[in-house]
């Protein structure tokens, strides 16, 4: 008896083990990156200020948010906040869908048709949990040039994960938007970015 217990207390601490392991480190945001520019390099100065729409003046508490993760990403590619002397003015959005697992309804030959989560019982309590809520996430940022208000540059991210901490994945979205500024590759492409868990 012995022996099956400490097989048994090192199966428990080896889950355990792989469980801690598994919550400490990086994870991946993989966006899907359009950007289009009119830019070939970088205006001296490269100043900007945020614009809003009325929807975003209406809802100012979250789009303080948003811009205060935009001024990062928007930081590490160059540019300056800077109300008083803008070159480019800065119009940048995210926003989030929840939606259900894929899998969340599957073909249930036994019920005869289309089932749900927690619907089968075949001689016992049934073993299927509610699946993972998924988060759809869209991040975009739009500059145009102050003077003549002509767009230059335009770029969308989106991301699809379980993560429900809307505000460090869209710090990472961002930053895949601005990647290859201010000449970025054409055409749709996929950017990882690592963030800590």
């Amino acid at each position: 008896m012995r022996p099956l217990r400490s097989f048994f207390l090192l199966l428990c601490l080896s889950l355990m083990g792989l469980l801690l392991a598994g919550c400490a480190g990086t994870r991946l945001v993989d966006s899907d990156v359009q950007a289009f520019s009119q830019l070939q390099v970088l205006p001296v100065p490269t100043t900007y200020r945020f614009e809003r729409l009325p929807s975003q003046q209406a809802y100012s508490a979250q789009q303080d948010k948003v811009e205060a993760l935009a001024r990062e990403a928007l930081a590490k590619v160059g540019l300056i906040e800077d109300p008083r002397a803008p070159y480019f003015s800065a119009q940048v959005y995210a926003r989030t869908d929840r939606l259900l697992a894929p899998d969340y309804y599957w073909y249930d030959p036994f019920w005869g048709g289309w089932a749900g989560w927690g619907s089968g019982f075949y001689g016992g309590i049934s073993m299927r949990f509610p699946p993972p809520t998924e988060y759809r996430r869209e991040v975009g940022l739009i500059l145009r040039e102050s003077a003549s208000g002509r767009v230059v540059y335009e770029t969308h991210a989106q991301h699809d994960g379980v993560w429900s901490d809307d505000l460090p994945v869209f710090a990472a979205m961002f930053d895949a938007a601005l990647q290859g500024f201010p000449t970025p590759p054409a055409g749709p492409r996929r950017v990882n970015v690592e963030i800590p868990r």
